[in-house]
């Protein structure tokens, strides 16, 4: 079974992350088992020199992972990033919903984020046409081929999630 997921996209300092934050903690409410993916254009690092797990790293294991009672991290060295639904197939079983935030190239479902002042154009509507654009969430009303949902209620934004991703909403 695939799991349902949706991106969150917009331009950096449009609000994504904190959208993202708050509509998932309305899914826990509600709830629902979460994932969530974030894409990180950049080189990032969550081993830290000095530590165990990046010796280990360093030594040249090709996969490093460190668990707990609570939590666990895996650090997998590849050549090129996995497809998303590669990274959902593979991670996240048993999850209601996965909500990413980026992958605007992906051919997932997505909602844009757009916030009043920040950018005049969408990304799904201004510089290309995404067909998988679900919505936006705005700060504003916008004239566009698809619901605006307030940026400012995430809760209206879980919802329209529930129902867009067709998630049985009785549970």
């Amino acid at each position: 079974m695939t799991v349902p997921a949706v991106s969150f996209v917009a331009k950096s300092g449009t609000g994504k992350t904190t959208l993202v934050e708050k509509v998932i903690v309305e899914l826990k409410k509600r709830g629902r088992k979460v994932g969530a993916i974030k894409h990180d254009a950049h080189k990032f690092d969550v081993d830290h020199p000095g530590k165990d797990s990046y010796r280990l790293t360093a030594a040249g294991a090709d996969t490093t992972l460190i668990s707990s009672p609570e939590k666990l991290a895996l650090i997998k060295k590849h050549r090129e990033s996995p497809p998303i639904e590669e990274l959902i197939a593979t991670y996240f079983s048993g999850m209601d919903l996965v909500v990413t935030e980026g992958f605007k190239l992906s051919g997932l479902p997505k909602i844009e984020v757009h916030r009043k002042g920040v950018r005049d154009t969408l990304v799904c509507r201004g510089e290309r046409h995404d067909p998988s654009l679900l919505a936006v969430a705005s700060d504003e009303p916008l004239d566009v081929d698809v619901p605006v949902l307030n940026l400012n209620d995430p809760a209206e934004v879980a919802l329209f999630l529930e129902k867009a991703l067709g998630l049985d909403l009785a549970s």
